[in-house]
């Protein structure tokens, strides 16, 4: 039997010999679990389903001991730390115990190699615990740390909350066509605070009938802070006339639907700002810099907190890298060897990256200045170099990684890189 040391999520060491093991594999559900226990030798030793809530979790342990003879040890296998399973992992690492955190596509993978495919809950944790038993050594430790944890489910409340807010704007943007024709001439921004204020008042030109032009440039003087008056009042009122009538039946009706829909939009963009200031408040307990680097704000610093979780996970920027599915795949046969664009790993860390290093390059809108030198000027020696746009911007997100890794452990500021003649040149 394999002889090996590693050290379990509380910092103690284990002595890893296979046959002094019972491999515990559990698939998990959001009623219930199921969990199968195995040996060295892949011989199923037991099986027990049971809630998924912590007073139904000491079942679990109890049915493990007796499986457990003098001188063996328990390690467990969950794939979904995150998720359903979270509340397990987090009662059996205050409990001490030696919980590994399963790729799902591992398992799977190992499902699927067998002649026989088959799918059950049972079955499942049986290969959720061979692949425990197989690459105990090279997977991670358990670490359901509520600070990440809460900002994780923020993140996605917050992306919630936006995909609601895009789709009441859109709505609004539908309404408005049908009784302002000429309503994107109005205002910069149809969801700002006196467009908002605007389209409640006068959800339909009827609303504004025989009004004088003064008497509508008091209104937006009030609702915009003195920053729209007379001259923005005329404008709207010629482009009302120049549309036409849109008077139809049930009028008040659609009336309606534009208020409410304003209505919306207001409750949204509270309830965004809200859960931003919740975010930065987490942020700042972390200790993170990493608003400091161009590009990334407090929602975006916490995007990548959430996908990445404890830094100290990935030991070298290498690891976080093929995470985020940002190393190449390396392809050979023979004497050929290719590398290839990965389309693996953590997809959501990989479109945050992404977004991140499109942001380097930018320019100002004024000066037409890069944002970031240093990566600006990286940009311009791969495409000289023969890079396509795409590949110089993964090149870019590789470098990004470096940064981001860094930035993380060390919970440093960012300072832009000067530019040596050779990029420059």
């Amino acid at each position: 039997m394999s002889k090996d040391s590693t050290k379990n999520n509380r910092g103690v060491e284990h002595i890893v010999q296979q046959d002094k093991f019972v491999y515990v594999g559990i698939d998990l559900h959001k009623q219930h679990h199921t969990a199968v226990f195995i040996d060295c030798w892949n011989q199923k030793l037991g099986e027990i389903k049971f809630d998924n809530k912590p007073s139904a979790f000491p079942l679990l342990e109890k049915e493990v001991k007796k499986h457990t003879k003098k001188g063996l040890s328990v390690v467990y296998g969950l794939e979904d730390v995150g998720g359903f399973g979270r509340a397990l992992a987090v009662y059996l690492t205050e409990n001490k115990c030696w919980v590994k955190e399963v790729n799902p596509k591992l398992s799977t993978a190992r499902r699927k190699s067998h002649i026989t495919v088959q799918k059950s809950d049972s079955w499942d944790a049986e290969c959720v615990a061979r692949v425990l038993k197989d690459e105990l050594l090279q997977l991670p430790d358990a670490r359901p740390i509520d600070l990440y944890w809460a900002i994780s489910q923020l993140v996605t409340r917050r992306k919630g909350v936006v995909k609601v807010l895009s789709g009441c704007i859109k709505n609004l943007h539908q309404q408005l066509g049908y009784h302002h024709p000429s309503y994107k001439k109005f205002f910069s921004e149809i969801d700002g605070k006196t467009a908002l204020c605007f389209w409640e008042a006068y959800p339909s030109p009827r609303h504004l009938k025989d009004m004088e032009t003064g008497t509508l440039a008091e209104f937006l003087r009030s609702h915009s802070n003195n920053g729209l008056s007379h001259k923005k009042a005329a404008q709207i009122l010629f482009l009302i006339e120049a549309d036409g009538d849109t008077y139809r039946d049930f009028q008040d009706k659609r009336d309606f639907i534009v208020q409410s829909l304003v209505r919306s939009i207001r409750f949204n963009q509270q309830e965004l700002a809200q859960i931003e200031e919740e975010i930065g408040g987490l942020i700042k307990q972390l200790g993170l810099q990493l608003e400091t680097m161009t590009g990334i704000d407090v929602v975006t610093a916490a995007e990548l907190v959430a996908e990445i979780g404890d830094i100290h996970r990935f030991a070298t920027p290498d690891k976080l890298a093929r995470f985020a599915g940002i190393a190449p795949i390396i392809c050979g046969s023979g004497n050929k060897v290719r590398n290839y664009k990965s389309k693996q790993g953590n997809r959501e860390l990989h479109d945050i990256i992404k977004n991140l290093a499109i942001r380097q390059i930018a320019v100002t809108r004024n000066k037409k200045e890069p944002r970031n030198p240093y990566f600006h000027a990286y940009y311009e020696q791969k495409l000289t170099a023969g890079k396509t746009k795409q590949q110089a911007i993964v090149c870019i997100m590789r470098k990004l990684v470096n940064v981001v890794h860094y930035l993380m452990r060390t919970k440093a500021a960012y300072i832009i890189p000067e530019v040596s003649i050779k990029q420059a040149g």
